[in-house]
Formats: C-alpha cells, structure tokens, sequence
C-alpha cells in the first residue's frame, strides 16, 4: 500500500510513501538521455529525456516505483490488487507491460497532456518481467505543474480521471475516493462553529475540532482522505528548504509504523509488517530527488544534473537506512 502526492509551491513536488512488508533492495536511479530501452510489444527507443526516481535494477534495467524526467513530467505506480486487469495483446494499441509505462512514458513525453494523448490508446499488458518477477498489479499517477491525472486499467476497461486534489493511494478505484471525500466536507482546518443548538452556547473543548472526523486509520481510503485534508490546507514557505520539509510533514500524516498493519507471521514465528519503507519528495522543477527511509529520517537528495546525462547506462545510489544523528556536543 502506499500514498503519492503531487505538491507545488514555487518549485512543482512529486513522491510518495512505498508501504510493503519488505524492501527490494530499491535505489534512487538515475537513467541518462541516451539509455535504450527495450520494450516487448512497442519500438525500442533512448529516453531522449534524463529520468530520476525509485527503482530496482535488474540485468540494467531500472523498474522504477516513481521518477521524474528532466522536463518535470513525473509518474508513481501504486499497488492495486484485485482491480488492475491487464491483457493480451491488442492490435491497434500501444501494448506497454506494467513494469515499462513509467519509463515509456517518461522517455516520450514532457507534459501530462502529451503522455494522456498516448493513455487514449494504451493496453497495459499482462507481459511479466521475468518468471521471478510476475506482473505487479497497479495503477499509476501523473503529474507535472499545472495537471494531474490517474490511469487505470480494470475489467472495465482503460479510465483516465483528472485528479484536482492530487493525490493517490491504493484500492477503491478513484471515483470512489473523490466520491468518499464528500463525507467529509463539513471538515476544516478552522476553529468550528456551533451547528447544533445555537440558541445555547458552547465552545470547542480542544484546538484542530474542525477537522473532527477525519479518519487516521492506515486503509487506503482513510489515507486518500487524511493526505487530501493535510495537503490541501498546507501551508510553506517558497523557499526549497520549507517547501521539501512540508512535504515530507504531508506524507508523514499518514506513514506506516511497523507492527500496526501484521499481514501474518512467517515460517520462524516471526510477525509480517506492512511499513513505510521509504518517503520521496522529488523538485521536479530542478530535479533533486530527496528520500527518507524507515530507519534514517535525515532526508537525503541526490541531484540529477550532477552527473553525466548523456550516458548510455543507469546510475544508482545505495540508500542510507541508518539513522543519522547529528550530537551537539
């Protein structure tokens, strides 16, 4: 399970949090303009465009959780079991395997009007990567400064929703969180005022009631509402500093803390966890990709434009996950 958000202040933020029960050994991954990818029912191609994110490599190819290509166009691939239905072939169609939409998308596109153009006439296919590594059920969000859609493919067919609140979590489908957030319009950010009896007068007990109701379970649907209600009553600074610190404060409303979501115990007795296991926060204006992980809350960046983007292979750095504790004395 996990939770994007698309965020601008003065620079335009994309990332998210990567819930799971266990870590893949992912990288912040840097694909240069002049890598080839290789797709299984559509023409190869370089990117043209340099691309930064989360991503397992395997055998050189980076199967990117999120990333952000140069010209700011960013895109996350969310779990969604049990509704993404993915297909045969179809002619007619550009055929794209789950693990290829971000890269495909991300090497041909700038803005989310050119990549909703090519989602018009998409079919995700059921191609896994390897016998290893199965077709990952999912749904994606795409955004850059001025837009953000939500692409996802069921038995119904393809769908492509304008997200105004951008954000995106896992099941339902997204009709239904933005149809679910309508139980929650008499929630505010402001003091609240007496609705009950207003012939008798009484006053909040407490600071934050107007946001009374707002759910802070870790289900999908209750963390669409909780990180659409903190980040669309936000407030930062512009400056780079306030602005990523804010984000990571969005995505923390509704992180993962290990042993409050058990899936089950493994063979040794040993309790299963579904946790945050790392937060992202990408400036996609500069691209600077920041992180944080489950054990290391020091937020790390890794700029793109710092390394040679006209190469021909991937560039990978090893997280921190240790905790970084700066002594004062």
């Amino acid at each position: 399970m996990c939770t994007s958000i698309s965020y601008k202040t003065k620079d335009h933020y994309f990332g998210r949090n990567l819930d799971l029960e266990y870590s893949y050994h992912e990288t912040v991954t840097i694909t240069p303009r002049n890598k080839k990818f290789d797709f299984r029912h559509v023409e190869s191609t370089s990117t043209y465009s340099a691309i930064i994110g989360m991503a397992y490599v395997q055998n050189g190819y980076p199967l990117y959780y999120e990333a952000t290509n140069e010209y700011g166009l960013s895109a996350a691939g969310l779990n969604f079991q049990g509704n993404a239905y993915y297909t045969d072939f179809v002619e007619g169609k550009y055929n794209i395997a789950s693990f290829e939409l971000t890269p495909w998308l991300l090497s041909k596109c700038k803005t989310v009007v050119e990549a909703r153009e090519l989602l018009e006439n998409i079919n995700i296919t059921n191609d896994s990567f390897s016998e290893q590594l199965p077709a990952s059920s999912l749904h994606w969000m795409i955004a850059d400064a001025n837009r953000c859609i939500v692409f996802e493919q069921t038995v119904n067919g393809a769908h492509i929703y304008d997200n105004p609140v951008g954000v995106m979590t896992n099941n339902p489908t997204f009709d239904y969180h933005m149809t679910h957030l309508m139980d929650y319009m008499n929630c505010s950010a402001e003091v609240p005022k007496n609705k009950l009896m207003t012939e008798v007068e009484i006053e909040p007990y407490s600071r934050g009631m107007g946001g009374f109701g707002i759910p802070g379970d870790l289900s999908s649907a209750s963390r669409f509402v909780k990180a659409t209600f903190t980040k669309m009553n936000s407030i930062a600074n512009d400056d780079e500093a306030s602005s990523v610190s804010q984000f990571f404060k969005i995505l923390g409303s509704v992180e993962q803390q290990r042993g409050c979501c058990r899936l089950g115990e493994s063979e040794d007795g040993t309790k299963v966890c579904e946790y945050t296991i790392y937060s992202s926060c990408c400036n996609t204006d500069k691209g600077i990709y920041y992180y944080t992980t489950y054990g290391n809350s020091q937020i790390t960046a890794v700029d793109m434009h710092r390394v040679d983007l006209e190469g021909e292979e991937v560039i990978t750095y090893e997280l921190i996950t240790e905790q970084q504790i700066r002594w004062m004395d």
